[in-house]
């Protein structure tokens, strides 16, 4: 029995070519049917969107593309940077007249895509955010698909990705570090010539840096626990590191995305005063 056209839609997140829509038997009177009655949209040409549809998506139909990088990222549960911009993949050959508020992407990723597929493989996807991106950036978006466990590193690592930058953001990311805000911050760190050691066990808790003997590092990722109740286990761990002998200094996502300067700043001025070695005059 065939699937109810408008059910049909929404296993394909709401947006179609009618191309693929005959090829599943849907005929041309049905189509207009849908059409007429509202539950369909005609937004360019040939392709077709359902009230479902999100409007990413209808964005990309417009231009006969598919959404890709962090927007395919962000909709796929990957950690994302902030981005106004709803990014789309095109053909090679496809119009360079821009679309208002729209990033096209017409570089082709390393798997082959039907001509009307609405989907982006996510190796192309992590191809187009390596070549978008800032390198720490791209590198936290690859590492949030790792521990998520939608691609592995072995995956990457064997990819043919035919261009310099994904390259580069696989030299960055690190298999240690636990969430995209981990990676920029070690970068921040030996920017400023300061060795990082990552997921360090300490009393029997992993604390997410140690600099020197006694500098412990805590990151607050693109994840963060807002609860009181993990605002309060987050204090005692502190306090116990500090009961201990040990330096905490703490920094969330903002700070270390956007505010590297301030993070610098009070790693060298902690360095500085010694609080990373074990004793201090």
């Amino acid at each position: 029995m065939k699937t109810p056209l408008l059910e049909w839609m929404r296993e394909r997140r709401g947006v179609a070519h009618s191309s693929d829509l005959r090829a599943a038997g849907y005929s041309a009177w049905a189509v207009r049917t849908a059409i007429e009655e509202g539950n369909l949209e005609r937004v360019h040409r040939s392709w077709l969107v359902s009230a479902d549809c999100s409007p990413e998506r209808r964005a990309a139909a417009r231009v006969s593309g598919r959404i890709t990088c962090v927007t395919a990222a962000r909709e796929r549960g990957l950690w994302t940077p902030d981005a106004q911009q709803i990014h789309v993949a095109v053909a090679p050959t496809a119009s360079r007249n821009g679309d208002a508020g729209l990033n096209v992407h017409w570089a082709q990723g390393p798997l082959a895509v039907p001509r009307f597929s609405t989907e982006e493989p996510l190796l192309n996807v992590l191809f187009h955010v390596a070549r978008c991106l800032d390198p720490s950036e791209a590198a936290a978006v690859w590492e949030s698909a790792l521990r998520k466990g939608s691609v592995t590193l072995i995956q990457l690592r064997r990819t043919q990705w035919g261009a310099l930058r994904p390259a580069q953001v696989l030299e960055i990311v690190g298999a240690l570090s636990d969430s995209g805000v981990e990676t920029t911050f070690v970068r921040i760190a030996r920017a400023c010539g300061v060795e990082v050691r990552q997921q360090v066990m300490i009393d029997g808790h992993r604390v997410d840096a140690l600099i020197g003997e006694r500098l412990v590092v805590q990151l607050d990722g693109f994840e963060f626990h807002g609860t009181a109740k993990d605002r309060r286990r987050d204090l005692r761990q502190d306090a116990r590191l500090a009961l201990l002998g040990y330096t905490v200094l703490r920094f969330d996502y903002q700070q270390v995305m956007f505010d590297a300067r301030y993070v610098m700043e009070t790693l060298m001025n902690a360095i500085a005063q010694g609080l990373h070695l074990a004793s201090r005059r």
